[in-house]
């Protein structure tokens, strides 16, 4: 039984938590929206076993802290690079769902020499869904506009916050209950944290100037080796994008997987197969 460690460190000028397990090479793990890093639950066990695994909350979300500002995706990053540098690491394999593939991407262009491969999954990069957006994009992102609106989604949020999770949870899996019970419960309580709702939301606010960082170096693919993967049947994303040919804008050393049956959250609707695709693209990465 792999034992993981929870640890704080202040890092980039925030208080950043971080789930550690396993020793070796070092794989960091960055969650998404609506999450935290107990996201990686399926997948923390399952990596450790062969390599040194990092699972920070993102500013704004679980345990770490969540300031008024800093949410833009190079800031982030370099919450990113400051965590690593206090605990000795140089050299990474980097994975990131949802906007943790944001900062994950802004990392991979902004920190090239510290990235052997990259995983993305299940994202569509800022410039992308801004430079496509139309109206049926716009329905399906809803929520991208309404986290904009300042101080109200906070108030509409605030004591419904398991309503407001539930919801995402069931529209984004393939299996509305793939999430429940005990795992709700544990996503709930974090949202219900002094802040919490805050944090994401201004981590969405941060979009024009994501959307802006992301246009100056359009044109720089990443440099590394990148897996991106995804729901086959999430209607946002697999379903509304050529997620092939948005990766291959990205990078040119691309693979790519579309798991079946599968909605927005593959690592917790999928873990086995998810599992199974970062241990292979892992391999060979030995520090």
């Amino acid at each position: 039984m792999v034992a993981i460690r929870r640890h704080t460190v202040h890092a980039n000028g925030i208080r950043q938590h971080y789930l550690e397990a396993g020793s070796g090479p070092p794989v960091v793990l960055l969650h998404g929206f609506p999450e935290t890093n107990y996201a990686w639950r399926h997948q923390i066990p399952v990596l450790a076993e062969h390599f040194r695994v990092v699972a920070p909350d993102l500013r704004g979300y679980g345990e770490t802290d969540k300031p008024a500002s800093g949410y833009d995706k190079r800031t982030m990053a370099l919450d990113l690079l400051e965590l690593l540098k206090s605990l000795g690491i140089g050299r990474i394999a980097l994975v990131g769902h949802d906007r943790g593939a944001r900062v994950a991407t802004r990392f991979a262009k902004d920190h090239p020499n510290l990235l052997d491969r990259l995983v993305v999954m299940d994202n569509v990069p800022t410039r992308i869904v801004a430079r496509s957006m139309n109206a049926q994009i716009a329905k399906a992102y809803w929520f991208f506009m309404f986290h904009l609106v300042p101080d109200l989604p906070e108030a509409l949020i605030a004591g419904r916050e398991d309503i407001w999770l539930r919801h995402f949870f069931s529209d984004w899996c393939f299996d509305p209950s793939t999430i429940s019970g005990a795992d709700l419960e544990a996503y709930v309580a974090a949202y219900r944290a002094p802040g919490a709702v805050r944090g994401a939301m201004a981590d969405y606010r941060a979009n024009a100037e994501d959307n802006a960082q992301d246009l100056v170096d359009a044109d720089v693919k990443i440099a590394c080796p990148v897996l991106a993967l995804w729901g086959a049947d999430f209607g946002a994303v697999g379903k509304m994008f050529d997620m092939a040919s948005v990766w291959a804008e990205m990078a040119d050393d691309l693979r790519t997987a579309a798991i079946p049956s599968c909605g927005h959250l593959p690592h917790e609707e999928r873990p086995e197969e998810v599992n199974s695709l970062l241990l292979d693209f892992l391999n060979g990465w030995h520090g």
